[in-house]
């Protein structure tokens, strides 16, 4: 039975990790800092939002594509997941139409005809009479959004449940891995889901991968529609106005901010009021045309998003002697793409171990 390492227990690993224990013919271990359950500023998964906005452009669309089938399908099948199916709206505004898209989340979410109209469900372009005043154009269409507080855990129950054993140390080298096996065999695969950590782990060292910074806010109040994102906002480039509820009770979450390269792990006061601002002026549901005062807040987050620049890391390499497939690198979009780039960790694997002697297995 080949013996595979899982290095990170972010939505990237521990999805890669489900996908090999379902197979049920590999010995799969997962070592990680961070395990579901901690939040550290160097552990983003927890602080994502989470849901589904096909943010790539269509020839880069497969790792999207692949896996909105299997989160709509827990949404639907599977409610202990933590997944709920919900409408999402997306609004162009004018000003970002005008400057061809050039926001942060820009690449594919707010194009006119978009490539997703025909995946994702009841997919309709807005009425001018449903346009608020300053949106050119906008869309509606079925999505889900993911709480992260009972979706991460959900994945560890699932893996364990197949045997999947889990590990905490901290890692100064990618190479370590390979000998952190709970069979005690040196690993035949190393998977690298270290995320943003993929800048500062030896052997690894990516230096096109940094932080964007996304500051929220958690709040109790609820408003239909329940996701909603506009393309852009007047304060700043780094800055973005989006909502979205959580299923099981856990809140709305308000954003946001796409900060590249800034790595401060503590929220900043007034950029939470213009967040709370912003959000209130795109939905004033929320509020029932109150103020900010009127929110009811559960906490303010920061995540990092891991950013690399020329998109998400997807490959193998021999590091001091051992297989690693790296997986990482996914922006902002690492829950909505886990099942298509573990299937293609899963291709990679499976090329890596049928070139491989059989006698070393």
């Amino acid at each position: 039975m080949p013996t595979i390492v899982v290095l990170g227990a972010g939505v990237s690993g521990l999805t890669c990790a489900l996908q090999l224990a379902k197979r049920n013919e590999h010995a799969v271990t997962v070592v990680a800092k961070h395990m579901p359950g901690d939040y550290d500023i160097e552990y983003t998964s927890p602080w994502a939002g989470a849901n589904v906005l096909p943010m790539a452009l269509e020839e880069n669309s497969r790792w999207e594509r692949r896996s909105w089938p299997e989160l709509r399908r827990l949404a639907i099948e599977v409610p202990e997941s933590g997944i709920h199916l919900q409408k999402a709206r997306v609004l162009r505004r004018i000003k970002e139409e005008e400057a061809a898209f050039r926001g942060p989340l820009s690449d594919g979410l707010f194009v006119p005809d978009p490539w997703y109209k025909t995946m994702m469900d009841d997919f309709r372009e807005l009425d001018a009479s449903e346009l608020p005043e300053g949106i050119r154009s906008g869309c509606e269409f079925g999505s889900v959004c993911i709480n992260t507080v009972v979706y991460l855990p959900w994945l560890v129950g699932q893996c364990a449940a197949r045997g999947v054993v889990f590990k905490r140390a901290t890692l100064k080298h990618i190479s370590e891995a390979a000998s952190m096996s709970h069979t005690g065999r040196k690993a035949d695969i190393v998977v690298n889901a270290s995320g943003l950590q993929a800048c500062r782990l030896g052997g690894v060292m990516d230096a096109t991968v940094q932080p964007a910074r996304g500051q929220t806010v958690l709040v109790r109040n609820e408003a239909s529609p329940h996701m909603m994102v506009l393309s852009g906002c007047d304060d700043g480039d780094d800055e973005m106005v989006y909502t979205m509820a959580r299923g099981v009770g856990g809140g709305t979450i308000l954003g946001g901010t796409y900060q590249k390269g800034n790595w401060e792990a503590n929220p900043d006061p007034n950029v939470a009021v213009r967040i709370m601002k912003r959000a209130i002026e795109v939905h004033p549901a929320l509020t029932g045309g109150k103020g900010i005062e009127a929110l009811d807040i559960i906490r303010h987050g920061v995540g990092l998003r891991p950013v690399r620049a020329g998109g998400v890391r997807l490959e193998e390499e021999v590091i001091d002697g051992t297989c690693v497939i790296h997986n990482y690198g996914h922006a902002g979009w690492g829950y909505q793409g886990s099942y298509g780039c573990a299937e293609g960790v899963l291709e990679l694997i499976d090329g890596a171990l049928a070139a491989k002697p059989k006698s070393k297995l």
